[in-house]
């Protein structure tokens, strides 16, 4: 994160813009935001992140935004925020290039390590809070459709202290037991 440079940034309609050309170089060549008429917008997340790590310097108007404030901000609009800032830092500290997720209800796409801007994401992840339900069978539909794109699917599971495990998972099958159900209930 040391090699990032002190950014400055302006809130714009609940959006973080950097103008600075050589930032926008320097930010898009690690992963950061997207280009939009020579400006450089970044998720929340990464705006969080950068704040967090304190790379980045946030006003609106003339106010500055800390992390603290600027996090408040983002959860009366998404109350996945902080999830998927936990993950977002997790990855980034562990050296991926993450980018916000294209569907299948994915929360991000993570390059190997060194493939971005040469290959495509590797993984798709989901962020699910420790006790969250998921029903299985859209979790069957969207790991069918990642593997089909030639991506691994992966679960972030924040516990309740914060840590975050990954849980690699393949497609899978679930068959009805006719048989041992009709057993069990004597029928």
């Amino acid at each position: 994160m040391e090699d990032t440079p002190l950014v400055k940034g302006e809130i714009i309609s609940s959006q973080t813009c950097i103008s600075d050309k050589k930032m926008i170089h320097e930010l898009e060549q690690k992963g950061y935001g997207e280009i939009e008429k020579k400006k450089l917008f970044l998720k929340q997340f990464e705006t969080l992140y950068l704040l967090y790590a304190k790379r980045l310097i946030l006003k609106k108007g003339k106010k500055q935004i800390d992390f603290n404030s600027f996090m408040s901000l983002c959860q009366k609009t998404d109350p996945e925020i902080l999830t998927q800032f936990l993950i977002y830092r997790d990855l980034r500290n562990r050296g991926y290039v993450v980018k916000d997720g294209f569907g299948f209800g994915s929360d991000f796409r993570v390059y190997e390590r060194g493939d971005f801007g040469v290959k495509g994401a590797k993984f798709l992840i989901f962020g699910l809070n420790e006790g969250q339900q998921e029903k299985m069978g859209n979790l069957q539909k969207k790991i069918e459709e990642i593997t089909q794109m030639g991506k691994e699917p992966i679960i972030a599971v924040i516990e309740r202290r914060g840590e975050i495990i990954y849980y690699k998972i393949n497609r899978m099958n679930f068959y009805e037991n006719k048989a041992r159900l009709e057993e069990s209930f004597h029928l």
